[in-house]
């Protein structure tokens, strides 16, 4: 359930300690295995009080993911694409490392049903952002889903090596080389397809 700020204290309190819940077992365990039950008890609610709000697991997910990317493309809105392609990588990257674990956990799955509900959200803020591109939309079809691709996969893999090797390197590096890799391979695609 989506709050808006207006409802009682007690339903935000509750929708609070479902995801603070969710975020938990996240982090411990593989998403088939969590249960409402165990979440539930976890949050200090009742099963019902849980289904009251969301009908599945999987919707409480695809809200949480919803909320990334809202919270997100606030960051990015005034970019203007792909003449700031190096401010959103430097975004991408500092906004993900200040998720936490579970962002980490559902971000970095290579399996399971974290990966369709977070390419609804990829999906999501490529269309928000390199959709209002007039270089883009001059593209063709093909050119335009090879970009989009390039894009989203070289900015995840590169998270996703960061987070699996512990976060050992330092933002600054990480970011600096994930905007080499994407600024060159983009301005050379640019360049190649006028």
């Amino acid at each position: 359930m989506k709050l808006t700020g207006y409802e009682d204290l007690c339903v935000q309190r509750t929708i609070s300690n479902i995801y603070k819940a969710f975020e938990k077992l996240i982090c411990e365990k593989e998403y088939q295995k969590i249960t409402v039950k165990e979440l539930s008890e976890l949050a200090q609610i009742n099963k019902k009080t849980f289904y009251r709000y969301y009908p599945t697991l999987d919707d409480l997910l695809t809200e949480m993911q919803a909320k990334y990317a809202e919270e997100y493309l606030k960051e990015i809105k005034e970019y203007q694409y792909p003449k700031d392609l190096a401010k959103s990588v430097r975004a991408f990257f500092t906004y993900s490392a200040d998720q936490g674990e579970a962002y980490d956990k559902i971000t970095s799955s290579v399996v399971g049903n974290y990966v369709g509900i977070r390419q609804q959200m990829i999906d999501n803020v490529m269309n928000s952002t390199w959709g209002e591109s007039k270089k883009f939309n001059l593209m063709t079809d093909w050119q335009q889903n090879a970009l989009l691709n390039f894009v989203e996969q070289t900015g995840l893999n590169v998270y996703k090596q960061w987070v699996s090797q512990g976060k050992q390197e330092p933002l600054e590096d990480v970011i600096e080389s994930a905007t080499l890799l994407m600024q060159g391979g983009v301005n050379n695609f640019l360049k190649q397809n006028k």
